[in-house]
C-alpha cells in the first residue's frame, strides 16, 4: 500500500510516518524543498521502516508522491495560531501541493482521499475533491469521533 501525504510536517505527518513504517506501508511525503521532519522522529521512522521494509520518501515532486498511491492524505498547510506572516509563507510554499481532481487522477484509479479535518477548502484541497466519490473524510471524521468517545469513557472511570 502506498500513501501520498500532502501537507505541513507536524503531528499528523509524524504519526503517519511512524504508522506506515511500523506496518510496512510505503509513504511519500510531498513537501517544498527544505522542509524536513524533526530529526528524532525521522530517525525512529527509518529504524522501523528498515525492520518492516516500508519505503518512506520525502520529495518535492508531487507527481512522484501521487503516482500509484492508494491513499492521498491531504493536510492543512499551516496550523491554527501561527503568525499571519508564517501562514502566508506556508500557503505560498504548499500551494503546488493542493489536492485537486487533477492531482487525484495521478494516483491509482480507485485511490481514496483522506483528511483529518478541518480542511481549508481552496487552500489545501478543492471542494470538488472533498465532495467527490473518492473522499472518505466524513467517514474518517465519524470514526475519529467514536475513537475519542471510547478514550474518554476509558479515562473517566
Amino acid at each position: 500500500m502506498k500513501i501520498c501525504y500532502a501537507g505541513n510536517l507536524y503531528n499528523v505527518c509524524y504519526t503517519t510516518m511512524i504508522m506506515c513504517a511500523t506496518l510496512g506501508m510505503d509513504l511519500y511525503v510531498a513537501r517544498p524543498e527544505g522542509m524536513e521532519p524533526v530529526q528524532e522522529i525521522y530517525e525512529e521512522t527509518m529504524r522501523r521502516a528498515e525492520a518492516t521494509g516500508a519505503k518512506i520518501v520525502f520529495t518535492s515532486d508531487f507527481d512522484e508522491a501521487l503516482k500509484d498511491a492508494d491513499i492521498v492524505y491531504g493536510m492543512s498547510h499551516y496550523s491554527m495560531g501561527q503568525a499571519p506572516e508564517e501562514v502566508e509563507r506556508l500557503k505560498k510554499a504548499f500551494h503546488p501541493y493542493q489536492v485537486t481532481m487533477e492531482a487525484m487522477k495521478k494516483a491509482k484509479k480507485d485511490a481514496i482521499f483522506m483528511h483529518c479535518l478541518p480542511a481549508y477548502r481552496g487552500i489545501d484541497v478543492t471542494d470538488e475533491v472533498m465532495e467527490s466519490e473518492q473522499s472518505v473524510v466524513w467517514d474518517q471524521g465519524e470514526n475519529r469521533m467514536h475513537s475519542i468517545k471510547g478514550i474518554l469513557a476509558a479515562v473517566a472511570r
